[in-house]
């Protein structure tokens, strides 16, 4: 068995002591120790300071102090290091005393060559390897929260910039004033592009470091799916004259069930690497699909006549930053990143990612992914010429309606307004979320509230988070957009509980926020869409329906704020209680309530036991617990608990409360 080390501190004015000390500890057979002996308590607290040792055997009596009077101190200067006090005869109080000054254990000297010093040694050590695991997974876990902050913020400062230069350039490029450079235009919005996916490499493959991408799947027409990438890499082959070709072995599935923006930047990143390394000759791309169950299984071969790859050298391109050429001599350009989040991703998919190739001939590489299957299972062959009716319009058609830009960087805040200014919309600004407010209550004084409004997160004087929930405290229920950087995992969802209906990341995508406000906006034809139509059915049917009187039971302010929201945009009507303490006190107040939600974790009480001790079934209809942990039937059932909702509540979850 492998020996130990382990530094032990021994403080000791006696050096006979010392000495049998030294040779009990050498007597442990498992352990290789390394002794640092100091005479005085000025010299021990010194070495404790540091947190250096693995333990310290302290002598109780050290001249005209004693060895408690160390243990005081040490407790001051924050030492994690175990202490075992030495004395030279029993003392029960004296054991107790050091017991309570922080001392792990108390052993009498004629006991150092007794079983129980050996006990007492391995104990210690063992607390001491179990604290530092303790605290470097703490350390570990503070290093990823930090890590996150500063990728969201890396994003939020890159993102900014680079939505006033893509989209001041889009702007520019359609103004006829601007056809004598439109080339210089052409090639500032292509880099441009090119920076931000180098910048949207970055933050995917951190994301899939930290376990913080999640797919979003949602109906997918293969047939239209494939061609829009097919026509997209066609420029890119026809501009080094090679030849595209894209077939199927096998019919696909007119629908499938996944995350098209995934799939399309695994597909993107091998097809355009296969161009980009092919001078002359071909790329061809060949589909098979197999049905499995519940499942279809995509096979896309990825087939070039290019420079290919050395053998050796196969394995390392799926590793972040590794590329076939030299980083500096290299031509093509990349950041190496592109086959490693591809791989990644096709993991996600429940697939794989592999290649062959011969050096001189070309490369072939395979992409496997399985797809859930829709209500529409008809696979039918590949058609480069089909379209369908959910492709995406060339031309957006104008909207009416008047609309609050909120954003504190002027040059975004114009591009916002020019953009939605296109869409036929009367547009008003805001510099920060208090502004903001300002201007939504007066136009709600006044009877003419915004049709929507598009809100940045991260301003001065009042966040978007901030102004959000205050807007909609004073009765705003009109659509709100939020526009942010932060790509992470849980953002939308975080904001969307909030009081946001939608979110649009940065740089804006024109179509993605024309297709946003469609939702709620009317087009210039006078014909409201049906999202209104809904919105004031079910206002209509909310007045004719008795409100449901619900307690909320929630210690979290800011949670129980806008869940309060939520539920009275709803209908309902709501009582906030903080604390256990709060609820009682209701109860007293009035004994029937339709609903009662009940946060798990509150300051003076554990929900269940508040639930139980209080007889919280007895006042109401159906008792929720609110947790963000994942509670067993057997476990409500036994509390009397209806049901359970998870965190975070959005307004879809509440909605069921109160119909």
């Amino acid at each position: 068995m492998a020996m130990k080390n382990a530094r032990i501190l021994l403080v000791e004015d006696d050096e006979d002591d010392y000495i049998i000390a030294r040779d009990c500890l050498e007597e442990l057979d498992e352990y290789t120790f390394e002794i640092d002996w100091v005479a005085t308590p000025h010299e021990a607290l010194e070495q404790l300071k540091g947190n250096q040792h693995d333990i310290c055997l302290l002598d109780y009596q050290l001249g005209a102090l004693n060895g408690l009077t160390v243990l005081e101190h040490s407790t001051a200067i924050r030492c994690r290091v175990p202490i075992i006090m030495l004395t030279g005869q029993s003392d029960k109080v004296l054991d107790k005393l050091a017991l309570d000054a922080g001392a792990v254990d108390f052993i009498v000297k004629n006991e150092l060559d007794s079983p129980r010093f050996t006990r007492a040694i391995r104990y210690a050590l063992a607390r001491q390897e179990v604290e530092k695991e303790r605290l470097e997974r703490i350390n570990a876990e503070t290093k990823s929260r930090s890590k996150d902050r500063f990728l969201a913020h890396l994003s939020h400062e890159l993102r900014t910039p680079l939505t006033s230069i893509l989209g001041y350039t889009e702007l520019l490029l359609g103004n006829q004033k601007a056809e004598p450079v439109k080339d210089e235009l052409n090639i500032i919005l292509n880099n441009g592009k090119h920076l931000l996916s180098l910048l949207n490499d970055v933050l995917d493959l951190s994301k899939i470091a930290a376990k913080k991408l999640e797919l979003n799947p949602t109906t997918i027409y293969l047939n239209s799916f494939l061609v829009d990438i097919y026509t997209l890499m066609q420029v890119a082959a026809n501009d080094k004259g090679i030849k595209l070709r894209l077939s199927s072995i096998t019919p696909i599935p007119d629908e499938i069930y996944s995350d098209p923006t995934r799939l399309r930047q695994i597909l993107i990143n091998l097809i355009y690497n296969a161009i980009k390394f092919t001078d002359m000759g071909s790329v061809e791309i060949v589909i098979t699909s197999e049905r499995q169950d519940d499942q279809y299984q995509i096979q896309f071969d990825i087939k070039d006549t290019g420079q290919g790859i050395p053998t050796e050298k196969i394995d390392k391109i799926f590793q972040p930053f590794e590329q076939v050429e030299d980083m500096v001599s290299r031509k093509e350009e990349g950041a190496g990143l592109g086959l490693a989040i591809s791989s990644e991703l096709a993991t996600k998919f429940n697939g794989s990612i592999s290649a062959t190739s011969t050096v001189g001939e070309g490369s072939c590489f395979t992409a496997v992914v399985k797809c859930g299957v829709t209500a529409n299972k008809h696979c039918a062959p590949l058609s480069l010429t089909k379209q369908l009716a959910n492709d995406k319009q060339t031309s957006l058609p104008p909207l009416q309606g008047r609309i609050l830009v909120v954003d504190d960087i002027p040059d975004i805040r114009m591009l916002i307004g020019h953009i939605t200014n296109s869409f036929g919309l009367t547009v008003d600004f805001a510099e920060n979320g208090k502004q903001a407010l300002d201007k939504a209550i007066l136009n709600l004084d006044n009877h003419t509230p915004y049709d929507a409004i598009i809100m940045d997160i991260h301003m001065p004087h009042m966040d978007g988070k901030e102004a959000v929930v205050a807007i909609r405290d004073q009765g705003f229920s009109g659509y709100i957009i939020a526009l942010t950087a932060a790509t992470m995992k849980g953002v939308e969802q975080q904001l969307r509980t909030l009081g946001f209906d939608g979110v649009i990341s940065k740089p804006v995508d024109k179509a993605l926020l024309h297709h946003s406000l469609s939702k709620v906006l009317a087009p210039q034809n006078g014909q409201k869409v049906r999202v209104e139509n809904e919105k004031s059915e079910a206002n209509e049917a909310d007045n004719s329906t008795p409100s449901h009187h619900i307690m909320l039971v929630e210690d979290d302010v800011d949670a129980a704020e806008i869940t309060k929201l939520l539920l009275e945009s709803l209908g309902a009507k709501v009582s906030v209680a903080h604390s256990a303490e709060q609820c009682r006190a209701l109860l007293a107040t009035e004994k029937r309530w339709d609903k009662i939600l009940l946060d798990l974790h509150l300051p003076d009480e554990y929900g269940l036991d508040l639930a139980k001790h209080s007889q919280l079934t007895s006042y109401t209809d159906e008792l929720i617990i609110i947790s963000g942990e994942d509670l067993s039937e057997e476990q409500l059932k036994h509390e009397g608990i209806n049901r359970a909702l998870l965190k975070p509540l959005n307004k879809q979850k509440l909605a069921t409360l109160v119909t």
